[in-house]
């Protein structure tokens, strides 16, 4: 048995490191976000003004939804450049992808201009950004996860799970501000006000460019390079399903309930809050309470991965689960008193449940998988999930709650919770496996077969 050690070449600070992980995912998600907010606030009457307004809701959502269903693609295209040329060369492609998509959304004339060319334009660009934010996060994730001594993967796994945080607070800012300067109206909002928040991310864009471009490759990924045996002839697609099905498809369950609460708390509720037949908030009111909400989320995050160094990733996430339960039949009951006060408290514990199991997330499922295809695996479990948790509920939730009323939302996401909690049990504690040990057997980790 031989082993190789790290490529001695200069490595990035890891302070470096955990800028670039998070800037990153922070303009991805800030990216992936106003899309979110549009789409709860601007997209129904800009794009499907001819549906009304319930039927405009669901179009807009099922725009959104489209997104989740290319991830899964983004994770397998990303994910192979990113076992096979390097972490950082494929961050800086998702991270292009993105910004460029997000621009051109910002451009598109809305259907009264170009009539039906200008939704099927804005789905093509919505796959688009599902495929940079396909191949981004398991990216993010390894970098920090191959950079950080095993006994603190779960704080620096948060670096890049705080990305999301910062990104709801930045979307919700820019359109709160974007809307008090132009005016309680809705004209000019409708007309180019939305727009500002998509054309103002590729300064964000440039920033993230010039951060990732400063890291160097992970340890971990050199080692795999400079190991005797090679495996050229290898897609890691194919390798990660033959080698490791089985933890793909329970990371996927362990994190449906994660982007279900997130998803439905960022995005549906928007709609939800704002909407007369629903808690009938102003527009200023549910942003500003979304950025409120972002602080206890991104506070969440940070203590549920430190902490996960100590317990361990399995029981803080089961813990997350077991509380989304008894949560997700208490939240809409709840929203229902159509108080600011009874919304508040509803979006900031539905994002708080939810980041107590994304703050593991960040070195719970990199640390599932081998070298080799951890970032096809990575990527293919953390993006099945957001097709199960992200794209479908917040596609059914509408017509939910027009046939059996709100409480039917609660059951569906105490459904995805129950999911979760039954597949994080089925996997293994990962906490003190090394990720950077590498065989001479096609380059495989021993610990994971452990």
């Amino acid at each position: 048995m031989s082993t190789s050690a790290p490529h001695p070449r200069r490595q990035t600070p890891m302070w470096r490191v955990a800028t670039a992980s998070c800037v990153g995912t922070t303009i991805e998600f800030y990216d992936f976000f106003i899309y979110g907010t549009a789409a709860a606030l601007v997209f129904p009457k800009v794009f499907f003004p001819a549906l009304g307004a319930t039927a405009g809701t669901v179009a807009s959502f099922a725009t959104f939804a489209v997104a989740f269903v290319a991830r899964p693609l983004g994770a397998v295209l990303f994910g192979h450049y990113g076992d096979r040329i390097g972490r950082k060369r494929t961050l800086i492609s998702t991270l292009l992808l993105m910004g460029i998509s997000t621009m051109l959304i910002g451009l598109l004339p809305d259907a009264s201009t170009i009539g039906v060319v200008a939704p099927i334009l804005l789905v093509v660009l919505r796959f688009a950004q599902g495929l940079a934010v396909g191949g981004e996060w398991a990216g993010a994730a390894l970098l920090t996860a191959e950079y950080a001594p095993p006994n603190k993967r779960g704080l620096y796994g948060i670096f890049p799970q705080l990305g999301p945080a910062f990104a709801f607070a930045l979307s919700s800012a820019t359109f709160l501000v974007t809307g008090l300067v132009l005016g309680d109206g809705d004209e000019a909002f409708l007309n180019y006000g939305w727009r500002i928040p998509f054309l103002v991310s590729i300064v964000l864009v440039a920033i993230g460019f010039y951060i990732r471009s400063t890291i160097e490759e992970t340890p971990a990924f050199r080692a795999v390079q400079d190991a005797p045996a090679t495996s050229s002839s290898r897609v890691p697609f194919f390798e990660v399903l033959r080698a490791q099905p089985r933890e793909v498809l329970l990371a996927a369950g362990s994190l449906t309930m994660l982007f279900a609460f997130f998803y439905m708390g960022t995005a549906y509720l928007t709609s939800y809050g704002t909407n007369p037949q629903g808690a009938g908030l102003s527009r200023p009111v549910v942003l500003g309470i979304g950025i409120g909400a972002s602080v206890f989320f991104a506070v969440a995050i940070a203590v549920s991965g430190i902490v996960s160094d100590r317990f361990g990733r399995r029981r803080v996430i089961m813990t997350s689960c077991a509380a989304g339960v008894v949560w997700a039949l208490v939240l809409f009951p709840l929203l229902d008193t159509g108080t600011a006060v009874a919304f508040a408290i509803g979006l900031t514990v539905t994002l708080v449940v939810f980041a107590v199991s994304y703050g593991p997330a960040g070195s719970f499922v990199p640390e599932l998988f081998v070298t080799r295809h951890r970032y096809t695996g990575a990527g293919l479990g953390y993006n099945l999930a957001g097709v199960l948790g992200g794209a479908v509920p917040p596609l059914l939730a509408p017509g939910l709650a027009a046939s059996f009323g709100s409480i039917a939302i609660g059951v569906m996401l105490a459904v995805t919770a129950v999911l979760s909690l039954a597949c994080t049990y089925a996997l293994r504690e990962t906490s003190r496996r090394d990720l950077g040990h590498v065989d001479e057997v096609g380059g495989t980790q021993a610990a994971a077969t452990a």
